[in-house]
Formats: C-alpha cells, sequence, structure tokens
C-alpha cells in the first residue's frame, strides 16, 4: 500500500477524495427515508464534524509542516504561521465576495446577485467543502514528495487517516445539508442532489492538492498549514455557530469532543 501510494499520490489523492465523496452521498440519502432530524442530533453531527476538522488540522497537516520545516532548514513556526493565516484570510475573501446563502441562514451572503436560492446553497457547499478535498490531496503529495526527513510509512499512513476521518464527517454533513431542505419542502430528490454536492467538489481540490503539493516541494510547509487555516476557518465561521443554535450546545459540545478524539486516535493509529 505505502509503495503503491508513493508511486501514484494523484490517483491516491482522487480515490481518498472519492471517498470522502461517496460517505457525503451516503449522508445526503438519509433524506430518503427520513424527513426530518431532531436537533439535538443535528447539533451533534455538526459537532462532530468541528472536532474532526480541528483534530485533522492539528495531527494531519500544522504538526508535520511544523517538522517539515525544520527539516528544510527553515524557522519551524514561519510557515506554520503564514500558512495558516493564508487559509483563513483565502476563504475570508471568497466569503466576503462569493454570493451564497447557508442552509440554517435565509440571508444570502458575500455580494448581491439574482442567482436562484438553490445555487448560492451550492455555492456555500462548494466554499465549505474546498479545504477538506485540498488538505487530503496536500496531504498524499507530502508523503511522495521525496523530501529528506520524511517518514513516508507515518506520511502515508496519515493521509489515509485524514481521508478516513473527513470522509467520517462528511457523513453528518451530507445529511446536514439534505435534511433540512427536505423539511422546508424541497423535493427529495433535489435535496439529495445538493447535499450530495456538498462532496463532489473534493476530488477535484484533492487532486489540485496533490499536483501543488509534487511541484511545489519547497513550499510544502506552507500548503500544509494553508489547508489548516481554511479548514480552522470554516470550523469557525460556520460548524461551530450552527451547532450552537437553541438549547442544545451540550450536545455540540459533546459531538466536538468525539469527533476530535476520533481523529486524533486514527492519525496516531495509522500515522
Amino acid at each position: 500500500m505505502v509503495d503503491w501510494v508513493l508511486e501514484n499520490p494523484i490517483l491516491a489523492a482522487l480515490l481518498g477524495t472519492t471517498f470522502t465523496y461517496a460517505v457525503t452521498a451516503l449522508g445526503a440519502a438519509l433524506v430518503f427515508p427520513f424527513k426530518n432530524v431532531s436537533r439535538k442530533l443535528f447539533n451533534g453531527m455538526l459537532g462532530f464534524s468541528a472536532g474532526v476538522m480541528i483534530a485533522a488540522s492539528f495531527w494531519s497537516l500544522l504538526a508535520p509542516g511544523i517538522v517539515l520545516a525544520e527539516e528544510l532548514g527553515m524557522i519551524p513556526w514561519v510557515p506554520a504561521v503564514i500558512g495558516f493565516l493564508s487559509g483563513g484570510l483565502f476563504l475570508l475573501l471568497v466569503d466576503r465576495f462569493l454570493p451564497h446563502m447557508h442552509v440554517m441562514s435565509k440571508h444570502e451572503e458575500g455580494l448581491q446577485s439574482s442567482w436562484h436560492r438553490s445555487v448560492l446553497l451550492v455555492l456555500a457547499i462548494t466554499l465549505h467543502n474546498i479545504p477538506e478535498g485540498l488538505a487530503v490531496g496536500v496531504a498524499f503529495g507530502y508523503a511522495a514528495s521525496g523530501l529528506a526527513g520524511i517518514d513516508t510509512t507515518v506520511a502515508v499512513g496519515g493521509a489515509i487517516a485524514l481521508a478516513i476521518g473527513i470522509g467520517l464527517q462528511n457523513f453528518p454533513e451530507g445529511a446536514a445539508v439534505s435534511v433540512p431542505l427536505r423539511r422546508e419542502g424541497m423535493s427529495r430528490r433535489k435535496a439529495f442532489a445538493i447535499g450530495q454536492f456538498s462532496g463532489m467538489v473534493e476530488p477535484i481540490a484533492g487532486v489540485l492538492g496533490a499536483v501543488l503539493a509534487l511541484s511545489l516541494r519547497g513550499a510544502l510547509p506552507y500548503a500544509l498549514s494553508f489547508a489548516a487555516g481554511a479548514m480552522i476557518y470554516v470550523v469557525i465561521e460556520e460548524l461551530i455557530p450552527e451547532s450552537q443554535m437553541m438549547e442544545t450546545t451540550k450536545i455540540a459540545t459533546i459531538g466536538a469532543m468525539i469527533g476530535f478524539t476520533v481523529m486524533m486516535m486514527l492519525d496516531v493509529a495509522l500515522g
């Protein structure tokens, strides 16, 4: 497995992010047997997703980036700081200018447009999932970069753990998109289509991340930190606020703790 990934990192990134997309579609498919999901369960799922992404940002991205920066003779914290803040700034700018609308909101964000609500929802979902696919792709590219100081077995295991973790948190994300839309009166097929689209962009971002990581080997510490910053932005901007709605905040907090623990276990066990 390790040798195959090292020889085919872009294909591995594509397969890994195709898996995360498939799990998203599986979660969105819950719209067919169910019309509603309790708010407590919904918040718990969002909290779980937040916990996974926080853990993945450190264990799978920031920490390896810092170690690699040191191996490359850089000041270890410089790429981490620049990359992390750049990832957040990138999504902040996209969030500011791209017209979109979140599932739990009735208000359009970004530049004003006359686009249909379903189009705005798809754009919001795309914005949300690009960092996840990018992170998986960069992780596989990092493993196969051939740079000195990288333990390839550990790096491949970490990339696989990241793909599994992102996939696990994509299941509740898919349901969290499609089920509320169905509850609002949208047809099951249309709600499913929008929900599964929330993962469709990840294979594209995954391949792009792997290509960039392999092409810009010297900038890998920055790329890893950039992906981490983008994911943390999504957690703070979207997942945590939405999970804390109504009077079920403790459920969301417990979900986040469980999600963090699961991702940490995956990364330590496989990486």
